[in-house]
């Protein structure tokens, strides 16, 4: 779908997936947010999620790297990003940061302004809160002592709006058996990275348009956090009344903001 397909990046030793996909010239950089799946093999499902962007750019969505940097913070990720846009030829991106992505994003638009042109920033927080604290230190629990199913059903009922909970959890038992999880062990030094993320002081550095987009009802980051990014860089805001955390899953128009604020001049 859309060309796409798999690609890797090496810096330091440590090889970070990519997929990529587009009809269009325009780079677009899209970064995930903390993955309890597996992202090889997913390449067409990225590729149907962002439809809406692949006829005017190519899409890039970064994995985290393999083997992850002892002690893995924020900006070892960002940095890792950054090192592989620039083997990929990637300057001058519109760039999607969702959640834990957001996270990076920011640091990305920090420390390599000439790697983003514009930037979304969606459901994710700029400095350390009650909200992401209790929910990312109890998966991180959880995987420790390996029960990743625990994670699962947590993060979905923290993240899915009441709606969306009631009708998919008859089906997280299945989905669990047919996507292939991600080891504990690297899931939980991905949450912990979660934890390291403090660059509200230094939101000013942030020079490109900034579109932030959150959930009012968010019990993952809060929808404060998405507030305060917003207000701290004086940028548009949207906050989804009635959404938690999956409003970038949930909200049927949530790419499409994205898409109209990349658009326009």
């Amino acid at each position: 779908m859309y060309h796409a397909k798999e690609c890797y990046t090496e810096t330091d030793g440590r090889r970070m997936l990519w997929i990529t996909f587009g009809n269009g010239e325009k780079p677009l950089v899209a970064i995930p947010g903390l993955r309890l799946t597996e992202m090889a093999g997913t390449a067409n499902v990225a590729a149907l999620y962002y439809k809406i962007f692949a006829q005017d750019y190519r899409v890039y969505l970064p994995d985290r790297p393999d083997p992850l940097p002892t002690g893995c913070t924020v900006a070892d990720l960002a940095a890792d990003t950054a090192a592989g846009m620039q083997q990929l030829g990637i300057g001058n991106a519109d760039v999607i940061g969702v959640s834990q992505g957001g996270m990076i994003a920011q640091e990305l638009a920090i420390s390599h302004p000439e790697l983003v042109r514009k930037l979304a920033l969606g459901v994710t927080l700029s400095r350390p809160n009650a909200t992401a604290a209790e929910a990312v230190s109890g998966w991180i629990q959880m995987a420790e002592r390996g029960d990743m199913e625990a994670v699962v059903r947590d993060y979905a009922a923290r993240a899915s709006s009441e709606k969306m909970l009631r009708r998919n959890k008859m089906f997280l038992p299945l989905a669990m058996k047919l996507q292939k999880m991600l080891p504990a062990e690297r899931f939980t030094a991905l949450a912990k990275a979660c934890l390291t993320c403090n660059t509200y002081d230094r939101l000013g550095q942030i020079r490109c348009p900034v579109l932030v987009l959150g959930g009012a009802q968010d019990k993952v980051v809060s929808g404060d956090a998405s507030r305060e990014i917003a207000e701290k860089l004086g940028c548009p805001c949207h906050i989804y009344p009635d959404q938690s955390h999956e409003a970038y899953n949930e909200a049927k128009d949530f790419n499409r903001r994205i898409y109209d604020f990349f658009a326009a001049e």
